[in-house]
């Protein structure tokens, strides 16, 4: 008699293992989010979050050039403002700080996708992502007037596409709207469709000098608990025109990227945030883990659940050892 077949595991070289590997991180995958800091000659590392800083426009084109040489194929543009005010107008100018950023990356680094986030948290006195009335409630519609024209302003600029983060209701559309009217058809949206507010944004509000004076975000970004509601924030940003939709945070949500991959056919971008880079590193410079190994570990994570890009601090060295 011979024994039962049992299955087992292949005992497989790296050569076999990368043959059978049934999810891959590519190069291509990958956006690197950058912070741009009004002034020059600024390059200021960010305490909250090390290997990272704030770039001034003069000095950013290099930093692009750098992820451009590492074929990564998109940067994500965050401003920081010299003048902030209650309705963020440092926004939309045509000499403010992402307009400046875009150019000189352009200039630099023509073949590199520039994206630029739309949202006025980092230009308003008070930090929340719209205007408030009176009484410290965002009003939606009057927040939207003026996303649409830091939108248009960073179209001008030349960025390719645009990011609006804020989570107002019917911002993807008029955006759209008034890209085509200015006759920037061919600039995209890359909506944060399914923002939550989430506990692992600390220290990008350190770096953007963005936390909130008073209050917070519960009004106008998702409960963490809900799952269902990504799904209808997600179609209605598809039905309002947005090429590609992100799901925010990413490793504590894998379970919504998967819902929304599951459901949607719209390209699917996930955002590995501030909070999770900075717990990363925080354990790897206590010598509890190995970082290019959770690199690569969590990046594969965030593909399995269906994510086509991967918006990432570790975009740089991950370009560096996937090459």
């Amino acid at each position: 008699m011979f024994p039962e077949r049992r299955p087992r595991r292949l005992r497989r070289t790296e050569a076999i293992r990368r043959m059978v590997r049934e999810t891959h991180v590519r190069v291509d995958d990958l956006v690197y989010p950058i912070f741009v800091k009004e002034g020059s000659s600024i390059e200021e590392p960010i305490a909250s979050m090390p290997g990272q800083s704030r770039y001034s426009p003069d000095r950013v084109a290099a930093v692009a050039k750098r992820a451009a040489s590492l074929k990564i194929p998109a940067v994500l543009l965050f401003g920081i403002p010299r003048r902030k005010d209650a309705t963020g107008t440092s926004a939309f100018q045509h000499d403010g700080v992402i307009q400046q950023a875009v150019r000189r990356i352009k200039d630099a680094a023509p073949d590199l996708v520039v994206i630029t986030d739309v949202c006025l948290c980092e230009y308003t006195d008070h930090g929340h992502c719209g205007i408030l009335d009176e009484s410290g409630t965002v009003l939606n519609d009057e927040t939207i007037e003026v996303l649409c024209r830091v939108a248009v302003s960073h179209a001008k600029a030349g960025a390719d596409m645009v990011a609006p983060s804020d989570m107002m209701d019917g911002r993807v559309g008029a955006i759209r709207e008034d890209l085509d009217e200015n006759g920037f058809e061919h600039v995209g949206i890359l909506s944060y469709a399914v923002k939550y507010s989430s506990a692992f944004y600390g220290p990008f509000r350190e770096a953007a000098c963005s936390a909130p004076r008073f209050g917070d975000r519960k009004s106008y970004q998702m409960d963490p608990m809900n799952v269902r509601e990504a799904l209808r924030e997600a179609a209605a940003d598809i039905e309002e025109g947005a090429d590609i939709i992100m799901v925010k945070p990413a490793m504590p949500y894998l379970d919504v990227i998967r819902a929304v991959a599951d459901e949607f056919d719209a390209p699917l971008a996930a955002y590995q945030v501030s909070g999770e880079y900075s717990m990363i590193k925080a354990a790897c410079e206590k010598g509890l883990l190995d970082e290019d190994a959770c690199i690569l570990e969590t990046a594969g994570a965030i593909k399995r659940a269906g994510a086509d890009i991967i918006v990432t601090y570790f975009a740089l060295r991950l370009a560096e050892m996937l090459s």
